[in-house]
């Protein structure tokens, strides 16, 4: 058999086919990634226009009420029935309650309930307005006064079904099976009727704490109608006096704020009324900063409420409100006013400073400076161009100084002109985030600048992309 002859066989090796769309496509892919790249490692500088406005500060505030209270106590054992309406003033020697000790009266008492009689239109109004005044300020974390609101409601039903029992009560005294069993107590002096105890009757204002405002450790005892009473058991309690106090938590700086103003128009939160409150500043036992603001009026308004809500009303500062972030320090020369001259085109500032030639004379060379603040004689001038040891000259003048003194401004980086610029600011009031400064100064902002809104992410003379 032949043999067949193989020969060596070589792959043939395709040449590589480029177009011009190819390369285009691929140049985009790299101009692409390398964009990508720039945008994720550069700073990112986002500017903030600069507006007229004003601090929002926290003047909502839930303080506790004192008041000049006396608890009654009970003289007798027996069932208790309230006549006085609670939250309403009882006279001196007035009717508020009876201990019935055989319970003989409850029975008369639900004789007359059983009667059918009308509301007048007064009463109906009456609890029309109660009503009305409830779901206004309902608030669902504040939900025990929901309870107050129940108690405020049997107190008014309980006055227009004993209204018939308080016209016939001296017949009933007459009745001989009630005789001696139904003892009548009288307000010993006039006063606000409050039908519960919280334990704050007794404490004293001076040693309050934040404990005291936990609402966790809050417990007010109800004092419930034709409940049985032991002798000595807590009936009622009168608040006596017009004049009474609230007392906020607030920081230190606050309060020396409120303490310049002496007396502060405050907002109560449940019926919005207003009135003036005058200001004392406290140091609770716990150390911490608190403000009693004592009030001549509206006691009877907010008698049965222990904790109120109140809003602090103050003239707000207004002025160009920029953030917190924005503010920075920066450091600069001091440099005598006189040493400061016109040179370049006429209209750029500068200073002469000495140099020297190679043959060791001196010659004054203008060095142009940009003017940041001026105060007590003197300008604040950057250090781009100088620096700690220069000696410059006083225009027309034998009279040299040498760069030593420095001094720092508060301001912020303009960016207007698409770089970083400082600008000198004067803040005139200032909370955790935003601060109100002074507009239309020499040598600072305008409503509508634009500033650098992170002061960190900048430094002077950087140049913005965005």
């Amino acid at each position: 058999m032949a043999t067949q002859n193989k020969g060596n066989i070589r792959k043939y090796k395709k040449p590589l086919n480029l177009n011009i769309g190819m390369i285009f496509f691929a140049v985009i892919m790299i101009y692409i990634i390398i964009c990508i790249f720039m945008y994720f490692s550069s700073k990112r500088i986002y500017g903030y226009q600069v507006r007229i406005g004003s601090l929002s500060e926290t003047n909502v505030y839930e303080g506790i009420a004192f008041r000049d209270e006396t608890i009654v106590t009970s003289e007798y054992s027996g069932y208790i029935n309230y006549f006085a309406r609670e939250g309403e003033k009882a006279g001196c020697n007035k009717l508020v309650c009876t201990v019935d000790e055989t319970g003989s009266l409850q029975e008369l008492v639900q004789g007359e309930q059983k009667s059918e009689e009308l509301l007048s239109e007064k009463d109906l109004s009456e609890i029309k307005s109660e009503v009305k005044n409830f779901i206004s300020s309902y608030q669902e974390n504040n939900f025990h006064s929901t309870y107050d609101f129940k108690f405020l409601i049997e107190g008014s039903v309980l006055k227009y079904a004993n209204r018939n029992l308080l016209n016939s009560l001296n017949e009933l005294y007459s009745n001989t099976e009630l005789n001696g069993a139904i003892n009548v107590c009288n307000a010993p002096k006039s006063g606000i009727v409050i039908y519960s105890i919280d334990g704050f009757e007794d404490r004293e204002i001076n040693e309050i704490c934040e404990d005291w405002f936990l609402k966790e450790n809050y417990e007010k005892t109800q004092l419930i109608n034709n409940e049985i009473v032991e002798k000595g058991d807590p009936i009622y309690k009168l608040s006596t006096e017009e004049k009474w106090c609230i007392v906020i938590p607030v920081e230190e700086g606050r309060a020396k704020e409120l303490e310049e103003e002496e007396y502060v128009k405050v907002r109560f939160l449940k019926n919005q009324y207003e009135s003036w409150g005058e200001v004392e500043v406290l140091n609770g036992s716990d150390q911490k900063t608190y403000v009693k603001l004592t009030f001549t009026n509206s006691m009877i308004t907010f008698a049965t409420d222990r904790f109120v809500d109140i809003e602090l009303i103050t003239d707000a500062e207004t002025g160009l409100k920029v953030p917190n972030s924005s503010i920075v320090e920066k450091e600069f020369f001091l440099i005598p006013t006189a040493y400061v001259t016109k040179g370049g085109n006429g209209n750029e500032n500068g200073v002469l400073r000495e140099t020297y030639n190679e043959d060791g004379s001196m010659i004054p060379e203008f060095v142009p400076v940009s003017i940041y603040n001026e105060e007590e004689g003197e300008y604040y001038i950057d250090d781009a161009s100088l620096r700690i040891g220069d000696t410059i000259d006083m225009p027309d003048s034998t009279e040299k100084f040498t760069i030593a003194k420095s001094g720092t401004l508060i301001g912020v980086y303009n960016i207007n002109k698409g770089y970083a610029d400082f600008k000198q600011i004067q803040i005139l009031n200032q909370n955790d985030e935003y601060a109100i400064i002074q507009s239309n100064t020499k040598y600072g902002l305008v409503a509508y600048d634009y500033i650098a809104q992170d002061a960190e992410s900048i430094n002077d003379n950087d140049f913005i992309n965005d």
